[in-house]
C-alpha cells in the first residue's frame, strides 16, 4: 500500500526538518512550507493526506490556513504542532478543522502517535494539556465548544494579522491580491468594530488580545 503523504508547515526551518526526520520512516513528506499562505497553495496542488502545521506563522497563521484547507477538502487531516499550551488555542485549532494538537517541546515523543491517531480519524491532544483538563473541558475543546473571542470575518482576520506584522497597505494589498482601497476599508471596519482610532491601537490590540496572531518563539 502507498504510504500516507504529508506536508509540513513551520517557519522555523530546523523545526520543520526535525519533523521531517521523525516522520520519514512511516510517511512520504511531499512538501515543507514556511508560511500559511504557501501551505494553502501547495496543499491544493499536491493533495496530501495529512498536514502537520504550526499555529504562529507569517502572512497567514495556522488557524486561518486550516480554515481555508478544510473548506477546500474535508478529507485532509490536520495536526497542529505548537508551543501554545492554552485552551483558547486548542479550541480554535479543533474548531478550524484540526484533529491533533502536539506540544513542540515534546514533539519527539508525541508526534508519531498523534499523526497515526489522526490519520485513522481519532483526535489527539498533548498530555501537557489533556492532563490538566477535565473530561468535559477536553470534549468541549476538541469539538470547538469552549467560549471563543470576538468573531471577525476571515478577511478581517487576515488583514489584522498583517497589520500586526507591520505590513504596509501596499504590502497587504499585494499579499491578499486586493486593492489598497479595499485594505483601507477593512482596516477602517476593524477599527470601528473594535472601538479603535489608529493603526497603532489596532496593532496593539492584535498583539495583546488578538487570538492566534502572535508568532511562536
Amino acid at each position: 500500500m502507498p504510504r500516507p503523504r504529508v506536508i509540513i508547515a513551520d517557519d522555523h526551518a530546523l523545526m520543520a526538518e526535525g519533523i521531517q526526520r521523525l516522520l520519514a520512516a512511516h510517511y512520504d513528506v511531499i512538501g515543507i512550507c514556511s508560511n500559511g499562505r504557501k501551505l494553502v497553495e501547495e496543499a491544493r496542488v499536491k493533495n496530501p493526506d495529512i498536514i502537520v502545521l504550526d499555529i504562529g506563522m507569517p502572512e497567514l497563521n495556522g488557524i486561518e490556513a486550516a480554515r481555508q484547507l478544510k473548506l477546500w477538502s474535508s478529507r485532509v487531516r490536520l495536526v497542529f504542532v505548537t508551543q501554545q499550551l492554552d485552551l483558547d488555542y486548542l479550541r480554535a485549532a479543533f474548531q478550524a478543522g484540526g484533529l491533533g494538537y502536539v506540544a513542540k517541546q515534546s514533539a519527539s515523543t508525541e508526534l508519531i502517535t498523534a499523526v497515526k491517531s489522526v490519520y485513522y480519524g481519532r483526535p489527539f491532544v498533548t498530555p501537557l494539556l489533556a492532563d490538566t483538563m477535565t473530561a468535559v473541558e477536553l470534549e468541549r475543546a476538541t469539538t470547538g465548544q469552549l467560549p471563543g473571542k470576538m468573531v471577525l470575518t476571515a478577511r478581517q482576520r487576515e488583514v489584522l494579522q498583517l497589520v500586526a506584522e507591520g505590513r504596509t497597505v501596499k504590502e497587504i494589498s499585494s499579499i491578499l491580491s486586493i486593492s489598497p482601497k479595499t485594505v483601507e476599508y477593512h482596516k477602517s471596519a476593524l477599527m470601528n468594530e473594535l472601538g479603535l482610532r489608529t493603526t497603532a491601537e489596532l496593532t496593539r490590540y492584535a498583539l495583546a488580545r488578538g487570538l492566534l496572531l502572535h508568532r511562536d518563539t
